[in-house]
This record gives structure tokens, sequence and C-alpha cells, in this order.
């Protein structure tokens, strides 16, 4: 033994290896053990789609906020020169009443996204305690929640919105009351189907058996760990409601003059696109940008926000 032992003593160190040696595959592992929302946002600035949606959105938004305020026209201003095209003076041209397009561009994107954010916002606050409600109670009490949601979808979404707008009367705050009349039911079944899954997880279990209330189990358990559809399903839900305040404003329904939304000003324009194409042509530009933007940020956020997807 001794003898071996010499003989092993005198072999180089770099002649042993150990068998099944992992330490690369350690250390690469140790290098990604970064926290759930920092490994979202990593996978989601991968996606070049959902990166140039997020850039062109606070571009709008940005632009949106300054643009009235520093400009040296405002929105209602009539400027006794009548549709004039896109120029130096006018970038966007002007409109039959002598008003800048440019300018009334971004004071509509100011309504239409106030518009399309409030009403989402609202529909976040009710789906999500409707739905929270509904899921943790189960049985006769989530029976009787998921059917008056089945009974308000029952009838088209277009016509309920139109009829309210029309008793109430063509403005801000009848269109977002209802556009909300109904556009939460969505949020309510994606955030009811989450919690299903997700009551009967230990810790949840563990919560109750401590004296949890309901109202413990969903601010604290329920909704944290249903946060990723929640925020899916809000950029998406933001896109549709400014694309019906486009479509409501199209049909004469929207905000009243002189204030402006890019549903009013397309429809303004779609009276002179034979003539005057400009007039419909940048307020549709923005509202299909503005739409597209918030899809692909959805579209990200949904990808990066998949466990299924997690490396």
């Amino acid at each position: 033994m001794t003898l071996e032992k010499q003989k092993l003593e005198k072999l180089p160190a770099n002649a042993f290896e150990v068998v099944g040696s992992r330490q690369a595959e350690q250390d690469k592992l140790a290098d990604k053990s970064v926290s759930f929302w920092k490994e979202v946002f990593y996978r989601f600035i991968q996606n070049k789609l959902a990166v140039f949606g997020f850039v062109l959105l606070t571009i709008i938004i940005g632009m949106a906020i300054v643009v009235p305020e520093v400009s040296q026209y405002k929105y209602s201003d009539q400027l006794g020169v009548y549709n004039q095209p896109p120029s130096a003076d006018h970038w966007f041209g002007t409109d039959d009443l002598g008003r800048d397009i440019f300018v009334r561009i971004w004071a509509g994107a100011r309504i239409s996204l106030f518009i399309g954010i409030t009403a989402a916002f609202i529909d976040l606050i009710i789906g999500v305690l409707w739905g929270s409600i509904a899921g943790l109670a189960g049985g006769r009490t989530d029976n009787i929640m998921m059917r008056l949601a089945d009974v308000l979808t029952a009838v088209p979404y277009l016509l309920v919105v139109i009829i309210l707008i029309v008793v109430m009367e063509p403005g801000l705050v009848p269109m977002i009351i209802a556009l909300c009349i109904t556009g939460w039911i969505n949020m309510a079944r994606i955030v009811r189907g989450e919690v299903l899954s997700i009551k009967n997880q230990e810790y949840v279990l563990a919560a109750r058996t401590l004296g949890a209330g309901t109202g413990h189990l969903i601010v604290k358990h329920l909704i944290p760990n249903a946060l990723g559809a929640i925020l899916v399903t809000m950029t998406l839900t933001i896109p549709a409601a400014i694309f019906t305040e486009s479509f409501l404003s199209y049909l004469g329904l929207g905000v009243p003059a002189p204030m402006a939304s890019w549903g009013t000003m397309a429809s303004e324009g779609n009276k002179a696109l034979m003539s005057y194409p400009w007039r419909l042509f940048f307020p549709a530009l923005f509202i299909s940008m503005t739409i597209f933007a918030f899809n692909a940020v959805g579209d990200g956020l949904r990808d990066a926000l998949d466990p299924k997807l997690r490396k």
C-alpha cells in the first residue's frame, strides 16, 4: 500500500478529474439566481417587438402630455387657415374650422388614453374583486356570481354601451361608465380561474388554518400570485377600450365639441376623405399605432410571465 501511495503522490495534480463534476453548471445556475420579476424583465427586453411597443407607447404618452402645453396653438383655436395640407407651419395640416390638427391629435390622445386607461383600471378593480370572491367562496356563491356575469354578457357589449350613452348623453364620464358596465367580466373570469387553481395550495390552506379572513387571503395571497394574468389582461383591455371609444366617437357618440378625441377627429375627417385625406389619415394612424403598442406590450408580458417558458 505504501508503494502504491508513493506512486500516486508522484502523479501530477492535473492527472485526476472528478467524474460527474457539474461545477460549471452550478456556477451558471448561481449566476442566474435572480428574482422572479428580474427574470420577467430580462425576458421582456429580449422580445424586440414588445420593447418597440413599449418605446412607441412611451413616446405617444409623452407627446400627449407635452405638446398641448408647449405648442403656440390651442386645440380649439380657429386660425383662419382652412383645410391646409401638412406644412412647416402646421405639421399635420388644418381642418375645416382652421384648427391645427397636430395639436388636436395630441389633445385627443389625452382624452382617448384617459378613457381607455380609466375604464381598464375600473374594470381591474371590479373584475379582481368579483373574480376573487367568487373563486374563493366557491359553491353556490360562485355559481350565482358567475351566472350574473353570464346574464350581462348575453346582451351584445356595443349595444349596451350605445344605449347607455344615448340615455346619459355623450360625454367623458358617461363614456367611461358605459365602457365599464360589462367590461370587467373578462377580468373577473380570468381572476376566478387563477384563484380556483391557487386557493388549494398549501400556503393558502395554512393561512386559513391560522385564521386568516377572506380579505387577507385575497390581498396577501391570491391577488399577488395571480398578478401576472391580471397585468396581461389589463394591458389588453386598454386598447380594446380605446378602440371602442374611437368607434363610438366615430358614430357621433363621443365627447362633445370642441373637445377632441381620435374617434371624433376620424369621424370629421371621413366626411372630407376625398378632398382632404390627411384629416382622416393622422387620427387613424395614431389609433392603430397605440392599439398595436398596447397589444405588443401585452403579448410580451404574457410570454415573460408564462411559467412554461421559464428557463
